[in-house]
């Protein structure tokens, strides 16, 4: 009988379909344009529905979110750490295709977005002033270590574990098992080929362009805020509007797709290194003209507090009667741990395409850890900033160099400015603060054009059966329904920028709810792929046969000392009944 492995872990190979997925692709398209459609014609209506459906997922399904954010963490470090971890993510043998350096650069670039723009000031800013419910008083040293520790528990180790899980499952089944690269190739083990190749697989297919689609347009419309936000506070214009951040977006969305049809290497490649050049600069700045030792001081405490506090972050939720703790939580957690899962089919078929060869080990190892350590590091220099020039405004009474104002305990901040602010407290000139407002737009702009051009990419994939290099029809079409949905949740906010915010987080959850069950469901088809991997299997064999082994010199020795060897003998045939026997 054939097996379904070879030596090198592969399934036997079944035929591939080949271009446009006509059922995905129609599936997912016709759900993108009626929710445009809803949008454009009652706003007002969809952010009704989306706050209730909100308010609904809270009540009954908040807890899920927080559950399965832990189970994913610990889940890749069983597996990381484990039997699995000497297992290739390639055939064996296979060697890294990148260098380590390179990997790590790459993972690096990764690990910075937008989000860590919008959120690198005002984040920590926000918990040092109002602290998560039932934990400091703000505005107190306490509070400064709950604020970097929160920051850190919602940017580091959990996201990226998400992240690990899709990026090991597609890697594991692209590489060593020879799959396609759909999203529901990684279900093999637990449905089977009929299922995953049919209605299932679609489904499951159909769900991950979805989830894709909303996670890049709520970073789309987190730009769209901040570039607006910007350009308000630098009194170009009296308010950054539903107009202005409608041709923001619009201005974006060409920018990426124009990047996504010029390809990786040209388009992608290119921005990305631009992107990083300017990152770095801005946070030399930062620390240089800010706190220096006020920054130096919070990094170590950061880590000490985000280590201390991470039992009581990872089990908080919105308990029953508690509505100030279940707003904080669909504002933050619940919204982070949802934003995440919506991405993780873009960021991890993106580290599994640079990550063959390397060993599962070395794969979680460098995710959970590089990125994790850009975020750390990136929080401290501009959170940490930020709170140092904070507590010397209060410790001097200085209201006005403050950079956010207490009103009946409640923080009046701006996220949208919350960087600008920051910048323009900085002791430089007005010629060099007007310099960092422009490089800081022009870093907002790119970090989401360099990362919604790969997922338009990752969507025109999943709806051409796994093709690496899509069609630009289908990739532009991603990439105009992706602007077009940001617009259309700023618009179901409301005209306020808190409220668009609002409208942003709302209908990001509320999206993300059937991707969790996915990927808790990912985590079991992994496990069962795993488990069966021929390197594992004989690790187990080889284990077990030298544990009998011994026990078994033992007992015919009589406890005296004994040496084991081995002898050739004659391979024994398997016939078509399972029956082994000797060769005649």
């Amino acid at each position: 009988m054939t097996s379904l492995r070879d030596a090198g872990g592969a399934d036997a190979p079944r035929p591939r379909r080949t271009g446009v997925d006509r059922i995905v692709f129609g599936a997912a398209a016709v759900i993108a344009v009626a929710f445009v459609a809803w949008g454009v014609s009652a706003p007002s209506g969809l952010g009704a529905v989306a706050s209730s459906a909100l308010s609904w997922t809270m009540d009954t399904l908040g807890w899920l979110f927080v559950i399965a954010a832990s189970v994913f963490t610990v889940f890749v470090l069983v597996v990381a750490l484990g039997r699995f971890g000497r297992v290739p993510l390639g055939r064996d043998g296979d060697t890294p295709q990148y260098r380590t350096s390179s990997w790590i650069a790459m993972m690096f670039a990764t690990g910075m977005g937008i989000g860590l723009v919008f959120y690198g000031v005002a984040e920590p800013l926000y918990f040092y002033v109002s602290p998560p419910p039932g934990t400091v008083e703000g505005q107190t040293p306490e509070a400064l270590s709950v604020a970097m520790g929160q920051t850190l528990f919602h940017w580091t180790l959990f996201p990226w574990a998400m992240y690990a899980i899709v990026g090991l499952g597609m890697a594991y089944g692209t590489y060593r098992l020879g799959r396609s690269q759909l999203f529901s190739s990684m279900f093999t083990s637990l449905f089977g080929p009929r299922v995953v190749d049919g209605a299932g697989g679609r489904v499951i297919n159909v769900l991950a362009i979805i989830a894709t689609l909303f996670g890049s347009a709520c970073s789309l419309g987190l730009g769209a805020l901040q570039i607006g936000g910007g350009i308000a506070y630098a009194g170009l214009l009296p308010e950054a509007g539903t107009p202005l951040l409608v041709i923001v977006i619009a201005v974006l969305t060409a920018a990426f797709v124009a990047s996504a049809v010029s390809g990786i290497e040209r388009g992608i490649q290119w921005l990305s290194n631009i992107n990083m050049l300017l990152a770095v600069v801005l946070a030399l700045v930062v620390f240089v003209g800010g706190p220096t030792l006020f920054i130096l001081n919070v990094l170590p405490d950061a880590i000490g507090a985000f280590v201390g506090n991470l039992p009581e972050m990872a089990s908080r939720t919105a308990v029953a009667g508690d509505a100030s703790l279940a707003e904080w939580m669909s504002g933050w957690t619940v919204f982070y741990w949802a934003w995440w899962i919506s991405w993780t089919p873009f960021v991890g078929l993106f580290i599994a395409r640079i990550s063959r060869g390397r060993t599962i080990r070395q794969f979680v190892t460098g995710v959970l850890l590089v990125p994790s350590l850009v975020s750390t590091i990136w929080f401290t220099v501009f959170g940490g900033g930020a709170i140092g020039l904070q507590e010397r405004a209060e410790e001097a009474g200085d209201t006005g160099a403050a950079l956010v104002d207490v009103v009946g305990g409640v923080p009046d901040i701006d996220f949208d400015t919350a960087l600008f602010t920051l910048l323009d407290a900085l002791p430089f000139p007005t010629w060099a603060t007007v310099a960092l407002f422009v490089l800081a737009a022009v870093l907002i702009a790119i970090f989401f054009v360099t990362g919604a051009d790969s997922a338009s990419i990752v969507m025109g994939s999943l709806s051409e059966n796994g093709a690496e290099d899509p069609t630009r029809k289908t990739v532009i079409f991603w990439g105009v329904s992706t602007g077009a949905v940001a617009a259309v949740m700023l618009l179901a906010g409301g005209d306020d920028p808190a409220a668009a915010l609002n409208g942003l987080k709302n209908i990001t959850i509320v999206s993300a709810v059937p991707f969790v069950v996915v990927m808790l469901v990912l985590c079991v088809a992994l496990w069962r792929d795993l488990a069966r991997d021929p390197l594992v299997i004989r690790g187990d064999l080889a284990r077990h046969l030298l544990v009998e082994s011994v026990a078994s010199g033992v007992e015919t020795h009589a406890g005296e000392p004994f040496q084991l060897s081995t002898v050739e003998v004659e391979a024994a045939v398997v016939d078509e009944g399972g029956e082994a026997s000797s060769p005649s």
